[in-house]
């Protein structure tokens, strides 16, 4: 029985190994004459990876929210002059994704439209009960339906070059400790990834999904909550539930944890290139501390109860 269940677990392990040595004896990509779009370049991940794909000989088209903001002056500073273009790109709006994919189409290089990134996200804290239906829809439409909406402007192209897609989900996508409104839409931009990732494979198109840990402070994404201004926001339903002790306790809990977040942002930047230039990228990559990483394997693997169990404790201290 013993002997089965091993060769059984070989045969499982044999693709991932064999995967293994082929991206180790691989070309990488030569990034020359070839574009990539990216959404979110004011700040973090976007930022870092615009200028890291611009160093490594990419055309960049780098999406920024406010292209005469401090980040968007400050990438095009850092880039110079040459083959990175900042662009005004708010991934809810439909006329600037077909507005960047006319600019895009205008000034392709040699070699075509090679990688999208749909990095462009938004988070905050709260329990369920203490957010507005219009914060959900908000967070809806930049989170999920901003990643779907660039990415069905943009499939013509990456089907014709045969690209790349890469979204940007998180381990949150797992689980939640304050933040749920985040984690729905990273579970449900993983769903709509699995289903791509398979539609894509008959025209040549790879789908990747990055999962980063805690790297809160390397990104300006969730900054520090103030108890006060979630209670001040609280309608008087909820206030008659919760009191202002409760909201400072979850406040604190939740900002002792963006404290501990990871400063290095190139770490994530280092598995986007990959994805972007290996020839045979990861479906996922996930970039976590190894606590995090035993979170997400109970989470996966065990019942429910034993998850909820683990994460009431967590709560509680």
């Amino acid at each position: 029985m013993c002997a089965v269940a091993l060769l059984l677990l070989l045969l499982l392990l044999l693709p991932a190994l064999l995967a293994r040595l082929w991206r180790r004896e691989a070309v990488p990509l030569d990034p020359a004459g070839r574009a990539v779009l990216i959404t979110g370049c004011d700040s973090g991940f976007g930022h870092l990876l615009a200028l890291r794909l611009h160093h490594l000989g990419f055309t960049v088209f780098a999406g920024c929210l406010c292209p005469g903001g401090e980040g968007a002056r400050r990438l095009q500073q850092e880039a110079g002059a040459g083959r990175l273009r900042v662009l005004r790109l708010d991934v809810t709006r439909d006329r600037d994704v077909l507005a960047a994919k006319e600019l895009v189409l205008s000034n392709l290089p040699e070699r075509g439209f090679w990688g999208l990134v749909n990095n462009a996200g938004i988070s905050t804290f709260g329990e369920t009960g203490w957010l507005s239906m219009e914060k959900y829809e908000k967070f809806a439409d930049v989170n999920l339906l901003g990643s779907i909406r660039t990415t069905l402007a943009f499939l013509p192209l990456l089907r014709k070059y045969k690209g790349r897609i890469v979204f940007m989900s998180s381990i949150i996508a797992y689980f939640t400790l304050g933040n749920g409104i985040y984690s729905m839409t990273k579970a449900a931009i993983e769903k709509f990834c699995d289903a791509l990732r398979l539609e894509m494979k008959k025209f040549g198109v790879q789908v990747c999904i990055i999962q980063p840990g805690n790297y809160a402070c390397s990104t300006k994404i969730q900054p520090p909550v103030s108890a006060e201004e979630i209670w001040n926001e609280l309608g008087e339903e909820e206030k008659a539930v919760y009191n202002k002790e409760y909201v400072q306790e979850r406040a604190n809990f939740f900002n002792s944890i963006l404290s501990e977040g990871s400063a290095n942002g190139n770490e994530v930047v280092d598995a986007m290139v990959d994805a972007l230039m290996s020839p045979a990228p990861k479906a996922r990559y996930m970039v976590a501390k190894l606590k995090e990483k035993a979170l997400v394997f109970v989470c996966a693997l065990f019942p429910t109860a034993v998850m909820d169990s683990v994460l009431s404790y967590a709560l509680s201290k």
